[in-house]
């Protein structure tokens, strides 16, 4: 019961650091946009066009909104430079091929695009983990999940000097279990 209350706050507090980072009229690719794709559906009246995917989701089109069952591997099925934003929020802890994956998204964006993420800080593994296996008020299986955990200078390595982004910019919320994290592909 609690978890049902809780993990949709947890997305909301996300989501609502996500939409100001959004500039109108943006053509969004969400990468693990989950069942419902529910940041594509909020920001719908102020985009171009949203894309979201995830191995949960139905493929389903609208006027503007298009989601797709895709597995993350090592490609995303996007030609180059195709988005203005891509967001992952709290994807990229649970995808195995990291670089891989963000390699693909540095490929996908536009020039002077911008990728959105948040990840789980490394002081929320010890809390999450105590939320799930001891009190099971967060989902065990998706924190079992969990491949990784972030703090400021592990993502600089990741997105910066593996990935090669641009403009880092970066914040702790959530009481520092969350990192914030925008960069630009230039």
């Amino acid at each position: 019961m609690f978890e049902a209350l809780l993990e949709p706050l947890l997305r909301w507090l996300r989501r609502r650091q996500v939409i100001t980072q959004i500039p109108p009229g943006s053509e969004v690719l969400d990468v693990g946009c989950g069942k419902s794709a529910a940041l594509l559906w909020a920001i719908s009246p102020q985009i171009k066009k949203g894309v979201g995917i995830d191995f949960k989701v139905p493929n389903t089109s609208s006027s503007n909104i298009e989601t797709r069952q895709v597995t993350l591997n090592v490609t995303l099925p996007f030609a180059d430079a195709s988005f203005d934003v891509v967001t992952m929020l709290a994807v990229l802890e649970h995808i195995e091929c990291e670089q891989e994956i963000l390699k693909e998204v540095h490929r996908v964006l536009r020039k002077e695009g911008k990728l959105i993420l948040t990840v789980p800080s490394i002081w929320a593994q010890p809390v999450l983990e105590f939320l799930a296996y001891r009190l099971r008020v967060v989902d065990e299986a998706e924190i079992r999940d969990h491949k990784r955990y972030y703090n400021r200078s592990k993502l600089r390595q990741a997105l910066i000097d593996k990935a090669q982004f641009q403009d880092f910019q970066h914040k702790y919320f959530q009481l520092w279990m969350n990192n914030f994290c925008t960069i630009v592909k230039r």
